[in-house]
């Protein structure tokens, strides 16, 4: 019977615990083949060898991010409910240029633009990896709700919400660097 008092005991105290949480991530680079041409700038180059077209538009370099999210809950005998556990898994994948067949000097141009380029895609990743995060530990500390049904409601909405606004902060630092040419991200 004390054993029985002692596990009801820690059953109950169990919500009270922090939710554990994580963000578990992959990441995928994919080059793709600039050959250049005798005559051609690097831009022409580019232009030509881009596999990224965006809205009709086509760009150098592009991140993707996906964030998903799961969680565990725990239902009170009084049918309460809170979140025990939660997983967020973040996958992003980034393409940028690798150039063949250029002078030391193209070379040289390139590399300061790739630089200029990546750090910019980084940018991106960047907020892919802040919008797990926030969904991770938004969700880990709600509170307990009156049942289980509201409680998802209320995480996957929450994750949801934060997913946008991560989205919508994104699409401003695109705006704001010029899609990377503020960076560096530019070529002559």
């Amino acid at each position: 019977m004390r054993r029985l008092a002692v596990l009801a005991a820690a059953a109950a105290v169990l919500p009270l615990l922090p939710a554990r949480a994580a963000v578990v991530q992959e990441h995928v680079h994919r080059p793709y083949t600039v050959h250049l041409q005798t005559g051609q700038t690097l831009r022409q180059a580019l232009q030509a060898a881009t596999p990224i077209v965006v809205d009709g538009r086509r760009f150098h370099g592009y991140t993707r991010w996906h964030v998903r999210w799961s969680y565990r809950w725990w239902r009170e005998a009084s049918g309460r409910c809170a979140i025990t556990e939660v997983t967020t898994r973040l996958s992003t994948e980034v393409q940028l240029p690798e150039l063949h067949n250029a002078s030391p000097q193209q070379q040289a141009a390139f590399d300061r633009y790739l630089r200029a380029l990546a750090q910019h895609e980084q940018g991106h990743a960047q907020f892919g990896r802040d919008a797990a995060q926030a969904i991770d530990q938004g969700i880990a500390r709600l509170p307990a709700a009156a049942d289980c049904a509201t409680l998802e409601r209320e995480a996957d909405a929450l994750g949801r919400r934060l997913l946008q606004e991560h989205v919508e902060r994104e699409k401003q630092y695109d705006r704001g660097t010029g899609h990377g040419a503020t960076q560096g991200a530019r070529l002559e």
